[in-house]
């Protein structure tokens, strides 16, 4: 049976670094945004307290020449549909099975914490490749990294243009980016999510086609060009965010999260078992991840993201010194200004802690 062959020469693999950084920052912040919260905290869990943001880009600065092929899939164009469902179920070694194989490893309850960690980082990487279209492109340009164009005035190739230099061209940072393109409505990311990886790698194959039928050789981008795709990867990476979040949540809703190591625990909050709550400074619990606790603070801020409310003691966001994560019943539960005492097992939410509360009588006022 005839294989579709794909790139696998190391120096070709190291230029194809998909979004760049803003781009796989952005992916990862706004999938950040559609976690559940106990996919969240698994999450978080598994990364051993780094952000999916922070963890974007590790695959491609992780130099290895086994996983090099990975990031990318290389196709003729001119394919059907079915034969592209066709030739993509052919191939291996390449960004779909990548995707595949990630997953799998995610479920496997054979596999060590460790080996849990490295698949995330790659997954969280390579959801960002798959719906990069000039990662699913030809094989004779090295995925457009031969085509030669200005833009800004400057050279530039077809791959990297679409990498990082119409996003930059926009001249927002990483927090304007995630927020500006994380407009998806309920419908659409209720349909994003319900497509599967082979659609994804078939929406860039259908971009990367037209991309290659726009441009020449030598050719000047103009601001019509910009103009024309900047949604196209507004677009892109905002599917990106979701689906990354809709395939985490599948995989992470209902799983419990790995024991996380608890260093530098204060004498004051003894060695006990979680039943046991323990009462503890606002500013201690941050020391007591995996204890169930009991504290009391000023609620300076609030937020609801319908999920959930969160609510900040001892200062606004981002200095406060917990998080508590209104659910369920206690989502009803009006809070700002107040001082109150809550109870609940502190985990660590993206390096701070947090108590999740869904029984409104674990906390007082």
């Amino acid at each position: 049976m005839k294989k579709w062959s794909v790139l696998c020469l190391m120096g070709t693999a190291l230029v194809l670094i998909s979004w760049g950084f803003k781009g796989h920052r952005a992916v990862a912040t706004i999938a950040q945004k559609h976690l559940t919260s106990n996919t969240a905290y698994v999450v978080s869990a598994y990364l051993k307290g780094e952000s999916m943001s922070d963890v974007a880009t590790w695959a491609d600065e992780n130099r290895n020449p086994k996983t090099a092929p990975w990031h990318f899939l290389n196709l003729p164009l001119g394919l059907t549909h079915d034969a592209f469902v066709k030739a993509v179920t052919e191939s291996d070694n390449n960004v779909y099975t990548a995707i595949l194989k990630t997953e799998a490893q995610l479920k496997d309850q054979s596999l060590d914490a460790d080996q849990k960690n490295e698949a995330l980082k790659y997954l969280i990487h390579l959801v960002g490749d798959a719906h990069q279209p000039m990662h699913v492109s030809r094989k004779e340009d090295k995925g457009g990294n031969t085509i030669q164009l200005r833009f800004d005035n400057k050279g530039t190739n077809l791959h990297s243009l679409w990498d990082s230099k119409l996003i930059d061209h926009e001249n927002l940072n990483e927090v304007d980016i995630a927020k500006n393109y994380d407009t998806a409505t309920p419908a659409q990311i209720k349909q994003w999510q319900a497509d599967s990886p082979m659609e994804w790698i078939w929406e860039s194959y259908q971009v990367s086609s037209e991309l290659y039928a726009q441009v020449k050789p030598g050719q000047d981008i103009d601001e019509a060009y910009y103009q024309k795709y900047i949604p196209v990867i507004r677009k892109r990476v905002d599917q990106a965010g979701i689906r990354l979040a809709g395939e985490l949540n599948r995989l992470f809703n209902s799983a419990k999260a790995p024991a996380v190591s608890v260093a530098a625990v204060p004498a004051a909050i003894p060695a006990t078992t979680p039943a046991v709550v323990i009462a503890v400074k606002l500013e201690d619990t941050k020391n007591a991840i995996g204890k169930t606790v009991s504290t009391q603070g000023k609620v300076y801020s609030t937020k609801d993201i319908k999920s959930m409310v969160l609510v900040n003691l001892g200062a606004a966001y981002p200095n406060q010194l917990l998080t508590v994560a209104l659910k369920g019943k206690a989502k009803t539960l009006q809070l700002e200004g107040k001082t109150i005492t809550v109870e609940g097992e502190v985990v660590d939410y993206q390096g701070k802690p947090e108590i999740v509360v869904t029984d409104p009588a674990k906390i007082k006022f």
